[in-house]
C-alpha cells in the first residue's frame, strides 16, 4: 500500500489539479452582468430636460384607461377560472362555451402582453420601437384569433383537444 502512495505522484496529482482552481476569479466574473450591457434596447438619448424643479407631467384623467381598464381586466381575469372549469365539470362540449372560453383567454392575454411592452420599453425615448412591438403584438393576436377560429369550426375545438391530450 505505501508503494502505491509515493511524493512525486501525490506531486503530480496536486499540480494537475491546480488550474481548475487558479482562475476561479474569471470564472466568477462570468456570472457577473454588469460588464455587458443590453444590446437589444440602447440606452436613449441623454439628455436632461427642464430642471430638477420641474414637476412631472401629469396625463389627463380618463376613467377609460384607468378604474374601468383596471375593473375590466380583473372581471376577465376572475371570469376565465369558471369558463376554464365549466366544461369538464359538466361533462358538455358547447361549441359557444368553447369559442367564450377562446375568446376571454385571447384578450386577456393580448392584455398581458400589452401592458409588459407598455412598462418595458419607453414611449419617450423609444417612440419607434415600441410602435413596432405594439403592432407586431395586435398581428400575432390576429393570427392566434384566426387560427383558434379555424380550430374551432373546422376541428374538434380546444376543450375536446384538452381532454383527448388529458387522457391519452
Amino acid at each position: 500500500m505505501a508503494s502505491i502512495v509515493r511524493p512525486s505522484l501525490l506531486r503530480q496529482t496536486a499540480l494537475a489539479a491546480k488550474p481548475a482552481f487558479r482562475n476561479s476569479a474569471l470564472r466568477a466574473s462570468a456570472f457577473h452582468t454588469s460588464t455587458r450591457r443590453s444590446a437589444f434596447l440602447s440606452p436613449g438619448p441623454q439628455r436632461i430636460e427642464g430642471t430638477v424643479n420641474d414637476p412631472a407631467p401629469i396625463p389627463p384623467p380618463s376613467a377609460a384607461h384607468g378604474s374601468y381598464h383596471w375593473t375590466f381586466e380583473r372581471l376577465l381575469a376572475a371570469g376565465l377560472v369558471p369558463l376554464t372549469v365549466a366544461p369538464f365539470a359538466a361533462g358538455s362540449l358547447n361549441p359557444t362555451t368553447d369559442a367564450i372560453l377562446c375568446s376571454a383567454v385571447l384578450l386577456h392575454s393580448h392584455i398581458g402582453f400589452q401592458s409588459v411592452i407598455i412598462d418595458y420599453i419607453p414611449q419617450k425615448s423609444h417612440p419607434g420601437l415600441r410602435k413596432l412591438f405594439m403592432w407586431g403584438l395586435n398581428l400575432a393576436t390576429l393570427t392566434v384569433g384566426v387560427g383558434l377560429y379555424e380550430f374551432e369550426t373546422n376541428d374538434v375545438g380546444v376543450t375536446e383537444a384538452v381532454k383527448k391530450l388529458w387522457k391519452a
